[in-house]
Parts: structure tokens; sequence; C-alpha cells
């Protein structure tokens, strides 16, 4: 009996032993997130780059996507390198210009001329007290949340050009976006009425909405500035408070 049992367990343990173990990665097992963005009536370039945290310059360089930028309702646009940073990157092998003798990458050839940095003069967008402040950590807060009332004045922290208005940003309501150079955008967020269309020039200053709410009973704008697709601290940028 003792003999009979034994051999049951070496039989279970050889079984077991011959399986291999598989380990559950979380990561792996998980469907992906996807990559690619599929272009809605009213978007921008500069509007998916934003939602998605990325720079519009590296957008637009891994789809192949020239100035002005112009995309259609419909258009698949990836969001991250993929096979086209590949191709892009082989390209860039480089190949021997005819009248110097010097290697120019395809990439080099075809990048647009740099637009000069002007040196801004950021002022606040609205009066009112700071109820949320910018965090590094919290994805939730990018930017400042500032109180004021309904209807009340939102001017554009600086000059620039207006390249995106409507709504189609989830979790900002009726937005604005304004890039001021290369590197710098501002974002003008829960807004009852959009007083500014895309491609309008503003200056600092000027009246560009009017104060709404978002999930609140409090009126407030949410007001976000961006270095290169990354959100900095508003606070870092403004003039302080009574100068």
């Amino acid at each position: 009996m003792k003999l009979r049992a034994a051999l049951i367990v070496v039989m279970i343990a050889g079984l077991f032993g011959c399986r291999p173990f598989v380990h559950y990665d979380p990561d792996r097992d998980q469907p992906t997130k996807s990559r690619v963005y599929t272009v809605s009536k009213g978007d921008t370039l500069y509007s998916i780059a934003w939602e998605h945290g990325h720079d519009y310059r590296s957008v637009a360089r891994w789809n192949g996507i020239n100035p002005p930028y112009t995309i259609y309702p419909g258009q698949e646009i990836r969001m991250s390198p993929g096979d086209t940073a590949a191709a892009v990157a082989q390209d860039d092998v480089g190949r021997s210009d005819d009248n110097t003798g010097t290697t120019t990458s395809t990439a080099e050839q075809n990048k647009p001329a740099a637009e000069p940095v002007r040196k801004l003069s950021w002022q606040w967008p609205v009066e009112g007290e700071i109820v949320n402040n910018f965090s590094g950590t919290d994805p939730g807060k990018k930017g400042l949340d500032i109180a004021g009332r309904m209807g009340q004045s939102v001017k554009a922290a600086a000059d620039g050009k207006v390249v995106y208005s409507g709504s189609g940003l989830r979790g900002y309501g009726k937005l604005i976006i304004i890039k001021h150079n290369t590197a710098y955008f501002s974002a003008y967020a829960y807004n009852d009425k959009l007083l500014v269309q895309e491609n309008d020039a503003v200056k600092s200053g000027q009246r560009i909405a009017e104060m709404g709410k978002h999930n609140s009973d409090q009126a407030m704008l949410h007001f976000e500035i961006r270095r290169n697709g990354t959100p900095q601290d508003p606070v870092k940028y403004l003039p302080k408070k009574g100068s």
C-alpha cells in the first residue's frame, strides 16, 4: 500500500514537472492601448497632439505631415514613432549633396525653416483665486483652475495664433489653444463662449472667451502652458500677483 502511494506521488510530481511554468505578466496580457487616432471633424494636428501629450512636431514627423499640417476626418494618425520613424531613420542614413559633397539626411532637407522664437511677455488670463494648482506628478492637474464668475472675460496670456477653438477634447469643455512660438502653447478651457476662431492672430490681453463652468457650480477657467508638448507650471511664467 505504501509502495503504491509512493508511486502515485512520483507520477504526479513527474507530470507537473514536465509542464512549463506560465508567469502572468499584466503588462503583456492586458489589451494594449491604441497607438492610432482617427481624425474627427473639428480636430487639428495641434489639438490631437495636445490631447495625447505630444509635441505637434513629433506627431507630424511620425506621420509624414508637413506644414501647414492639414488633416482630414477619417484619417488615421500614428501616436508613436512606429514604422514611420523607422522608415525615416533608414532614409536618414544620408546621401551626398551634389554641390557640396556633404551628407544631408532627407529629414533635414525637408525640415521647414525654423521660426524665430520671440521673447514672450506673459499675463494672467483672468483675475481670480487659484482653486487648483499645477502638479507635475498628478496627470489631472496639468495647469491652474482659476475661479471667477460666469461670462467673465478670458484674455490671451501672450501674443500668438489660435490653432484650436472648439469642444472636441474630452475633459476641456469649450477650449482655445494658442500657439505663441514653435515651443510654447497655452490653453483656456471650461469656457461658456468662444470669441476667436482657428488661425486668428491674437494679442496679449485680447478678450478671447467668456468664462463658464465644468462639472461644478463654480465658474472657473482651466489654464495651461506647455513647452514642447510638456505641461509647465503657469505660475513660474505669469507675473507675481500684485506686481
